[in-house]
């Protein structure tokens, strides 16, 4: 397949560039949609290394430089954005990468009933009406309310509580972790639209709540695919920064010592040379990845993957015919932080 060439792309639609026709990552359209400017694309065919001077580091877009920045030695976190140093956990997926990172003081028997109690409070609130935002309504008050729930609080003081508070509230000990809710949000909110895109994949899904299993898989399992396929295909934070301790050469040539790396989340996720048909939503797909997830222990993930698995099933059970409103199609936004802005549904 001939490589596609920035020229053949509609003027209006052609990324700017920079000196050396290097495509700017901050440039205007850039930060609403690099998908479907094609930024990625051409970052990674044309221009796999390449500094950027409105971010202030080199960028990086393919798979294999993105894996070796987050795993070998030879990189160490970012001052600017808190990332760590050393051995601590790199920020990525829901991960914030945070020093003192470790794991929740709430036993899941206590967290898990709280997630699901929260998402099922939640759907049956939206169940009555004939239109709801699923992130005006579910996706912003599902994580901050099951940290709140969890932390012993009830319904009803949750719904007292000044947004601020409900955010600043954490699951645990695990503060840093899982205190902003901002990431998990998208992620959900991304989770679910995906969910919702796929009627084949919602009616597995349902099925496999009624017992029956689905494509082959466990319910749980299932949804946990599908869990790992949203971070890889549509990761709430698209960029992460590193810093090169020593010279270190990559794909397109070599990195500066102490030089700022930004490590683009958003293309190596979606990178033809390791994902197969690497756009598409296939939470079965048999080149799944962990490392585009995050640290498998992180207070954050965990809870973000728990409030996915039990929010869909409490919007099925209260809503067992939702679909997308008449004329609605999910759109997400953003570079740095990236997810829907709005899922517009008919509870019925």
């Amino acid at each position: 397949m001939p490589v596609e060439r920035p020229d053949a792309l509609p003027a209006a639609r052609r990324p700017h560039r920079l000196s050396g026709g290097l495509p700017g990552l901050l440039a205007p359209g850039a930060t609403t949609d690099p998908y479907r400017l094609r930024l990625y694309r051409l970052l990674r065919t044309d221009y796999p290394l390449g500094y950027d001077p409105a971010l202030g580091a080199w960028l990086l877009s393919r798979y294999g430089d993105v894996a070796l920045a987050l795993t070998d030695p030879r990189f160490t976190g970012y001052p600017h954005d808190g990332a760590p140093r050393g051995r601590a956990p790199v920020p990525l997926g829901l991960c914030r990468g945070s020093l003192v990172c470790a794991p929740l003081t709430v036993p899941w028997s206590t967290a898990e009933p709280a997630v699901e109690r929260t998402a099922y409070v939640l759907a049956r609130r939206i169940a009555g009406r004939d239109r709801a935002d699923l992130v005006a309504d579910f996706c912003r008050w599902l994580p901050a309310g099951a940290a709140v729930a969890a932390a012993g609080l009830t319904h009803p003081e949750l719904s007292a509580l000044p947004r601020g508070t409900r955010q600043g509230r954490a699951v645990g000990g695990a503060a840093d972790c899982t205190g902003s809710t901002a990431l998990r949000e998208h992620a959900l909110a991304s989770f679910l639209a995906n969910m919702l895109d796929d009627p084949d994949l919602l009616a597995a899904a349902t099925a496999g709540e009624a017992g029956g299993g689905a494509r082959g898989e466990g319910s749980g399992s299932l949804l946990g695919r599908a869990w790992a396929e949203t971070l890889r295909r549509d990761p709430p934070v698209q960029i992460v920064l590193r810093r090169t301790r020593t010279e270190v050469a990559v794909s397109g040539g070599t990195l500066p010592a102490d030089a700022p790396v930004a490590c683009l989340i958003g293309a190596a996720g979606r990178d033809p040379a390791r994902f197969a048909a690497p756009d598409r939503f296939d939470p079965l797909r048999a080149d799944a990845d962990p490392l585009l997830i995050g640290p498998a222990g992180c207070p954050a993930a965990l809870l973000g993957r728990l409030e996915a698995e039990h929010g869909l099933r409490a919007l099925l059970t209260a809503m067992p015919g939702i679909r997308w409103a008449d004329g609605f199609r999910p759109v997400a936004g953003g570079l740095l932080t990236r997810g829907p802005r709005t899922l517009l549904v008919r509870p019925s």
